[in-house]
């Protein structure tokens, strides 16, 4: 996927409007996991338990603009996995995650949006791994986890320059807290939210729980964001139009019948946690981390979901601070 270059340097908070694994998921469950699993080659969790991309979304309403959001949205398509295979044409398909010890060097990176990165040394060098290679001409993202400080490190459009790291942004975050980065800024991501806990990975889906929304795109966005996103880039400043963090929730009567149990894990996830539009790109592309092991099968089968199984929930419900993403149980 493409991103949309035309970052914006301000961003408006949309208003919320009031109002084999399992094949069928309860009617009621805690609104959070009862734990986060751990990052793999690592001890650190894809931030607290209750963090809002743990969330269950089940029980929330759904959303007052849901209608008109779809209706911008093509729905008449499926769903995309933007991971797997690449049947031998460069890299397998997927966001790549690099684990560092805390005594790997950090650098000095030059960001194209400097007003709104995190201006500190990045553990980068010859071993951090890029979306698409270093020669994409992709979003070349770059993710970094630090698994001694679990500290997570994002960059975009992720480059060396005559020896120099250069990025057009970079974010990082403690993977203990919900701190969320001010409102506004940008982050690896449009929506200004970290990509990390939004990937689909490999161990989760294996093991038969994905415990998180999963990030997704879409081609035509608002100029407006909800909560706990930060930021946005869209091309049109109509509310009818679908904002950053707007999160939707598959419907809990979409059939699981004839589906691997690795896909019934993800569309359970999908039904459980949603999916959350994070950034501009192609109608309904979902990521998952680059990982040679991803079977071939799973991918095609999660081609067969189609965008008309989902709704817009209303997440306002859940914000316990305009400033974290911590969410209330209650």
């Amino acid at each position: 996927m493409r991103r949309l270059l035309a970052l914006t340097l301000a961003a408006t908070a949309v208003a919320a409007a009031p109002t084999a694994a399992p094949a069928t998921v309860p009617a009621t469950a805690p609104a959070t996991a009862p734990a986060a699993r751990p990052i793999a080659g690592t001890s650190c969790s894809e931030f607290p338990a209750d963090n809002w991309w743990h969330a269950d979304v089940r029980d929330l309403p759904v959303h007052a603009r849901s209608r008109q959001w779809l209706s911008h949205m093509s729905t008449g398509v499926d769903l995309h996995p933007d991971f797997g295979p690449s049947y031998g044409d460069g890299p397998n398909y997927g966001i790549p995650i690099t684990v560092v010890g805390s005594g790997h060097p950090k650098v000095r990176v030059r960001f194209d949006y400097a007003s709104e990165s995190d201006r500190v040394r990045y553990p980068l060098g010859r071993d951090t791994r890029i979306e698409g290679g270093r020669g994409s001409a992709g979003d070349k993202h770059a993710i970094v986890v630090d698994k001694g400080a679990c500290k997570l490190y994002e960059t975009w459009n992720t480059r060396v320059r005559r020896g120099n790291w250069v990025a057009g942004s970079g974010a990082v975050w403690s993977l203990r807290s919900n701190r969320l980065r001010p409102d506004g800024w940008t982050s690896a991501d449009a929506a200004g939210l970290p990509i990390l806990p939004g990937l689909l990975r490999w161990n989760e889906v294996k093991a038969g729980r994905v415990d998180h929304a999963i990030r997704f795109t879409t081609d035509v966005t608002s100029t407006h964001h909800l909560w706990p996103a930060r930021h946005d880039a869209g091309s049109r400043s109509s509310l009818a139009y679908p904002p950053m963090g707007a999160r939707f929730r598959m419907r809990a009567g979409f059939s699981t019948r004839g589906f691997s149990p690795y896909a019934v894990a993800v569309i359970r996830a999908m039904k459980v946690h949603g999916l959350v539009l994070a950034d501009n790109g192609s109608p309904w592309y979902f990521q998952g981390e680059q990982n040679a092991r991803w079977p071939a099968r799973l991918v095609e089968e999660l081609k067969e979901i189609p965008a008309s199984a989902f709704v817009a929930v209303d997440t306002s419900s859940l914000q316990v601070s305009p400033n974290s993403a911590q969410v209330d149980p209650d």
